[in-house]
């Protein structure tokens, strides 16, 4: 894409043509148009309140319960486990929280792994100061948890098990399926213990059946695949008691009170059809230009290290740590040649600090500075790819110039 900007100089103002290529979809994806369409054709026409019984009431509750059933298919759960919410966050919230204060009695151990999203780490360190006792399990360099880990940690006051299936900054895959048949050994010997994972980076990219995975509790979120941001899903299975963090009305079978984003819904519901619909297609696309990429990028630039396994992870994630320069110094720049990226987690930004997800794949402060997501989607193209290829070569190699630690540094091949 290109769009027309203002450039300052001296006594002048340029108006120029910029090409712009987004490659931060692991951050948000641009709503489909399809998507767009069912929302405004939503806002303008069924516009009644989905808990209100008469005629444009029932109009909206329809939509509600259509959309329901399209992202329960996106899944394999039943309609009725699907609990519509805000978006990932508070499906972390509600999943943890709720499941916690519901089966607080039968124990308080949780256990998680050290590259969670902020969402899951925020709610888990709120319970530690409330007195629940938090394992969190080590990734090592392949940014894989490790089954037996998982097995040694289990203890009879473990209540939750929280793993991610797919990581925002780095793709990675963990062995949720491994994990929910560990859950169900230790079920079939009489201990009482749930098993929640955050989809929400997975959703739209993986084939997902909760009951494969062997999951109680799946986290959501429509904004990471085309839909608009403020909607959100928790899977919550049938039988799994959960205390609502909402209070104050009926809505969704008393899991989540407050009004229904009719038009969030249906558009969430839309896009997790056209994502189930579509789903060898956009990975095989995004899989190709990703390849194209990580090919690339090493023939012109040295001292790179990728970030996690390079088989076992998400087909539209790469990310890279370059030494010798600074994260943001080279996010900026891209930026300003019309490449967006990302440092880590959207939800991080604004910190300084080395990514914790890096760290913990045993990278040294240097390479967690200088990691850079670049995540794809199914609009790019392989012009996308090659333009950002060429500013990414450039802009490594204005910062290392500039970089007191460029010394001994070779120069960048092109």
């Amino acid at each position: 894409m290109q769009v027309h900007v203002f450039e300052f100089a001296p006594g002048k103002l340029i108006l120029s043509t910029k090409r712009q290529v987004y490659l931060d979809h692991s951050a948000t994806t641009p709503v489909d148009d399809r998507v767009a369409a069912a929302m405004v054709l939503t806002l303008t026409r069924t516009f009644g309140n989905a808990s209100s019984v008469h005629t444009q009431g029932q109009q909206a509750r329809a939509e509600v319960d259509r959309a329901r059933r399209e992202v329960a298919a996106l899944i394999g759960s039943q309609q009725n486990e699907i609990v519509f919410v805000s978006g990932g966050t508070e499906a972390n919230n509600l999943a943890i929280r709720g499941l916690c204060q519901a089966y607080s009695g039968q124990g308080r151990h949780i256990i998680t792994s050290s590259i969670e999203h902020p969402s899951v780490r925020g709610v888990c360190e709120s319970l530690e100061k409330q007195g629940w006792l938090i394992t969190r399990l080590p990734v090592y360099e392949d940014g894989l948890v490790r089954i037996e880990d998982v097995r040694s940690a289990i203890t009879d006051n473990t209540v939750l098990i929280s793993v991610m299936l797919a990581n925002n900054e780095i793709g990675t895959i963990q062995p949720i399926k491994e994990i929910g048949s560990l859950i169900l050994e230790r079920r079939s010997a009489g201990q009482a213990l749930w098993f929640h994972t955050d989809a929400v980076q997975a959703a739209g990219k993986l084939e997902l059946s909760v009951d494969e995975l062997v999951c109680d509790l799946m986290s959501l979120s429509g904004h990471k695949l085309y839909a608009p941001k403020g909607v959100g899903a928790l899977f919550v299975r049938r039988g799994v008691r959960l205390t609502g963090q909402n209070v104050g009305g009926h809505q969704e079978r008393e899991r989540r009170a407050g009004t229904e984003n009719v038009p969030g819904i249906v558009a969430f519901g839309t896009a997790a059809r056209l994502a189930r619909e579509e789903l060898s297609l956009r990975t095989a696309h995004v899989r190709a230009l990703r390849d194209r990429f990580e090919e690339t990028v090493p023939r012109h630039i040295n001292d790179i290290v990728f970030n996690g396994d390079r088989e076992r992870r998400l087909d539209s994630i790469s990310n890279i740590s370059f030494r010798f320069v600074e994260g943001e110094g080279l996010l900026i720049n891209l930026d300003l040649l019309g490449v967006a990226v990302s440092t880590g987690s959207a939800c991080s930004s604004g910190t300084l600090e080395p990514s914790p997800v890096i760290r913990a794949l045993g990278r040294d402060d240097e390479l967690a500075r200088g990691s850079i997501r670049f995540s794809f989607g199914k609009d790019n193209t392989e012009a996308d790819v090659d333009y950002a290829v060429e500013v990414l070569v450039d802009a490594v190699s204005r910062l290392r110039e500039l970089s007191p630690l460029n010394k001994n540094l070779q120069k960048i091949e092109v």
